[in-house]
């Protein structure tokens, strides 16, 4: 039947991944509105989500993917704001650059913090890492309490990431949560505008990045 759907015949991981890829890239021939780095990361997204709408929704911050793989190269510590985008960024691509990647929401002291004060675990969680881990890379796919707390300890001095990933999915402050972020002259970051976003879209961005930093360490 001509209307019959033409499967492909790729069917190894690498092999599915190559071709989505390939096809991400026949249908957004050059010339890109990203490119180089930038572009690597968008792709990921796309590949992802399969919304080619990120074309229009991703904002870096000058210098963003820079900072962001110097710091993945250095073997530095990432917080996420949820244990989903932490299963996202997979050890097979963390420990060969020496990265730990937590995320704090279950922390026992965490938790009984957002009961005492009424506040969010996520609000709690941000509060948490800054004090014990310092972590350079903050993932936010989830919350916008984390996003919105995370600014105010940027705005406090106290703690200056290498990176956030601010991409708070939903309807009650995630807009508006990364609107502010985009704002920021003091913080390199890779933001999503508007309502989407949410945790595999944050992981898949630090999973572009860490495959640019180890890209960089085999040359």
């Amino acid at each position: 039947m001509s209307d019959t759907p033409k499967l492909h015949t790729a069917f190894s991981p690498h092999g599915i991944e190559a071709s989505s890829m390939a096809i991400i890239d026949a249908e957004v021939p050059e010339p890109r509105p990203f490119t180089g780095h930038r572009w690597n990361v968008v792709r990921r997204l796309i590949h992802t989500s399969a919304d080619f709408e990120m074309l229009d929704l991703v904002r870096f911050s000058p210098g963003a993917v820079r900072s962001g793989v110097a710091a993945l190269s250095a073997g530095c510590a990432i917080v996420t704001d949820t244990e989903m985008a932490r299963m996202g960024i997979p050890m097979r691509r963390m420990t060969p650059l020496g990265c730990s990647v937590a995320c704090l929401m279950n922390d026992p002291d965490v938790m009984a913090q957002a009961k005492a004060t009424g506040h969010t675990r996520a609000r709690m969680a941000v509060d948490t890492a800054v004090a014990r881990l310092q972590p350079a890379i903050f993932v936010i796919g989830n919350a916008p309490t984390a996003l919105l707390r995370l600014m105010e300890h940027i705005d406090a001095g106290a703690i200056r990431p290498a990176l956030v990933v601010g991409m708070p999915v939903g309807f009650v402050n995630a807009a508006e949560s990364k609107a502010l972020l985009a704002q920021r002259t003091d913080v390199p970051f890779i933001t999503i505008a508007g309502r989407k976003g949410g945790s595999p879209l944050a992981a898949a961005c630090v999973n572009a990045l860490a495959d640019i930093a180890l890209a960089a360490a085999g040359e």
